[in-house]
């Protein structure tokens, strides 16, 4: 598949909904903090061998960035990890705008267009460029 060369990072090797996103996601949000595993692994609900391999690997590989004394946290420097982690939200709102229009108070009703939704690369693509432009 061939990718946007503006907005193509191939430093950035994240597939959202995995562990790995899932932790850098946390770390990039929460920059101001740093984090021990344990709290790391009871805020996003992961099990204990899962969050120590994969912290370990994203510290290895310069994703994130570890205190002395072992809190993990953001690595200042990653501006491609900001992006990626702001993609993210706003993809999040995109979606969460989209289902808070539907009514759950019949679960047989159901938008037309929900069934026939694709979010392109395009979309994707516009909603980074927004993120970027909000900084």
């Amino acid at each position: 598949m061939p990718v946007h060369l503006e907005s193509h990072d191939p430093d950035v090797d994240l597939t959202p909904g995995t562990t790995k996103s899932d932790i850098v996601g946390f770390l990039y949000r929460n920059d101001e903090y740093g984090y021990s595993p344990q709290e790391i692994r009871d805020e996003l609900d992961i099990p204990h061998s899962t969050a120590k391999v994969t912290l370990k690997r994203l510290y290895d590989t310069d994703y994130i960035d570890k205190t002395p004394d072992g809190y993990y946290h953001a690595r200042s420097e990653r501006e491609d990890l900001y992006r990626y982690t702001a993609a993210l939200d706003g993809l999040d709102r995109m979606f969460t705008d989209h289902e808070e229009g539907i009514s759950t108070d019949d679960s047989e009703q159901t938008s037309p267009d929900l069934d026939t939704a694709k979010l392109t690369d395009d979309d994707i693509e516009d909603a980074v460029g927004i993120i970027d432009e909000d900084k």
